[in-house]
C-alpha cells in the first residue's frame, strides 16, 4: 500500500488526498504535525525522509516522490485510470497550467513557513499579513476566473465535465481562502467549481475535517 506522509491543513498535502481519492487508489496516511512542537518535519526521523522537511511525501515501495505536482504526475502514470488529465495535447496543457497556476504562483507565497517568516523575521503585523495573503489569492484567482470564464470547455469542473489536476489544485486553495477571510464574491465562475468538487466522494474524503488528523 502507498504511504502518504500528511499534515491535515496543509494545501499541498489536500490537493494530494484529492488526486489520490480520484485515482481510487488506498493508502496509509501518517501525519507529519506541522506546528505542534515546533514542527515534526523537523525532526531527525522525517529530515531523512523528505530534506525539504516539507509535506507530503508519497513512499510507493523503494520508491519516495517529493512534491505534490510530482506526486500527481507518477500517480497519473502509474494509474492511468480513471485520469486526472483530458486526452488531447493541448486540453492537458490547458489543466498543468491551471493547476500551476495554484500550485506554483498563489500557494507558496501563502504557506505556513512564509506566514511565519512574515510574522516572525520581518515583524509584519497580522492586518498587513491578512493583506499580503489576500493580495496574492485575488490576483491569482483574478487569472483563473478569467481561464474558465473565456474557455469552451469549463463544463462542470475546471476543464470539461470531469474533475482533474486542476480541480485538485484549486479547492485546497479555497479553502486556504476561507480559512483567512479571502472575500471571494468577484469571482463566481470559480464558485460554482467548487460547488460541484465538494459534493464529489473524492473531494469530500480529503477534506481536511475529515482526515485522522483534523479531528
Amino acid at each position: 500500500m502507498l504511504k502518504l506522509y500528511d499534515y491535515f491543513r496543509s494545501g499541498a498535502a489536500y490537493r494530494t488526498r484529492i488526486a489520490l481519492n480520484l485515482k481510487e487508489v488506498e493508502y496509509e496516511q501518517i501525519s507529519i504535525h506541522l506546528t505542534k512542537g515546533g514542527g515534526e518535519q523537523f525532526e531527525a526521523v522525517y529530515s531523512e525522509i523528505n530534506p525539504q522537511n516539507l509535506v507530503p511525501t508519497l513512499m510507493d515501495g523503494e520508491v519516495k516522490i517529493f512534491q505534490s505536482m510530482a506526486i500527481m504526475e507518477y500517480l497519473e502514470e502509474k494509474f492511468p485510470a480513471p485520469s486526472l488529465l483530458p486526452s488531447d495535447h493541448s486540453s492537458r496543457a490547458r489543466v498543468r497550467a491551471l493547476a500551476n497556476m495554484i500550485a506554483c504562483d498563489i500557494h507558496p507565497l501563502n504557506n505556513l513557513r512564509v506566514r511565519l517568516y512574515l510574522v516572525d523575521e520581518m515583524n509584519v503585523t497580522e492586518e498587513k499579513r491578512q493583506a499580503w495573503i489576500s493580495h496574492w489569492i485575488h490576483i491569482g484567482f483574478q487569472a483563473y476566473e478569467k481561464n474558465l470564464v473565456h474557455c469552451e470547455e469549463i463544463g462542470l469542473y475546471s476543464h470539461g465535465n470531469h474533475p482533474t489536476m486542476a480541480d485538485a489544485c484549486l479547492i485546497p486553495q479555497i479553502a486556504n481562502a476561507r480559512l483567512n477571510k479571502v472575500d471571494l464574491s468577484n469571482f463566481p465562475f470559480i464558485l460554482q467549481v467548487e460547488e460541484r468538487c465538494q459534493a464529489h466522494p473524492a473531494f469530500k474524503k480529503a477534506l481536511p475535517s475529515n482526515q485522522p488528523d483534523g479531528t
